[in-house]
C-alpha cells in the first residue's frame, strides 16, 4: 500500500501528538497496563528496576519485555529504537554495567526530554539518547550488539527501511530483540483507511 507524502506527514503528526501526552504520563493512554504494573506484568525483574527511581518506573508504556529473549552481556552495546521515555534504555544500561552503553533513538522531542530526565534521575552515566526515526537511525554502521524495540516497529511507515537500517547499525552476529502489537483483524483496504486507523 502506497502512503502518500501529505498522509505520512498526518500520521507523523499524530504520533508526535499522542507521545507529547504520553510524556507527561502514560495513564489511562494505552489499552494494557503501564507504569510499574506494566513491568511487573511483562515479568520484569525486580533486580533489573532496583536502579530506576518510582517515578521513572511509572514512565514506563511499553508493549512486551524485550529482555525476556536473552540479556545483554556486560560491556556490550544496545541500542533501544523508538526509546520513548527511557526505561528499557536504563534497563539495558544497568544490565551492560559501566564498561558497556545503552543508546536510546526517538523521534518525539518531547518523550526525549523526558528519557534524559529519567538518565538523570536514575544516575545513569553509560545512557545517552539521540533524536532520530527507526527508517533513519543516526549511528555509523556495525556500532551496537544489540538492538531491543518495544512497540515501535508497528507504528513505523516504511519498514522494509526501518528494518534494513536495523540490521545496518548491528555488528556481526548482533542480536534483534522486538516487542511489539500485530494486527489480527481485517486490513485496512486504501490508505485513506490506514492513516484514518494508524494506531488500531
Amino acid at each position: 500500500m502506497q502512503i502518500t507524502t501529505e498522509q505520512r506527514s498526518q500520521i507523523e503528526a499524530s504520533i508526535r501528538d499522542k507521545y507529547r501526552k504520553v510524556a507527561s504520563s502514560a495513564a489511562g493512554l494505552f489499552r494494557y497496563p503501564t507504569g510499574q504494573a506494566g513491568l511487573d506484568g511483562q515479568g520484569y525483574a525486580p533486580q533489573w528496576l532496583k536502579h530506576l527511581p518510582p517515578a521513572v518506573r511509572e514512565c514506563f508504556c511499553g508493549v512486551g519485555n524485550p529482555f525476556s529473549m536473552g540479556l545483554p552481556a556486560k560491556g556490550q552495546a544496545v541500542l533501544d529504537v523508538g526509546c520513548g521515555c527511557g526505561v528499557d534504555t536504563l534497563v539495558a544500561a544497568g544490565l551492560v554495567g559501566e564498561t558497556g552503553r545503552a543508546v536510546g533513538v526517538e523521534m518525539s522531542t518531547d518523550m526525549l526530554a523526558t528519557a534524559r530526565l529519567n538518565a538523570q534521575a536514575a544516575g545513569a552515566e553509560n545512557v545517552e539518547f539521540a533524536e532520530g526515526s527507526a527508517e533513519r537511525l543516526p549511528f555509523e554502521g556495525a556500532s551496537f550488539d544489540l538492538l531491543i524495540s518495544s512497540g515501535v516497529y508497528n507504528l513505523v511507515i516504511d519498514k522494509q527501511a526501518a528494518l534494513t537500517e536495523a540490521f545496518r547499525v548491528l555488528k556481526p552476529g548482533g542480536s534483534i530483540q522486538i516487542a511489539d502489537q500485530m494486527l489480527t483483524g481485517p486490513a485496512p483496504m486504501s490508505p485513506g483507511d490506514a492513516v484514518a486507523s494508524w494506531f488500531t
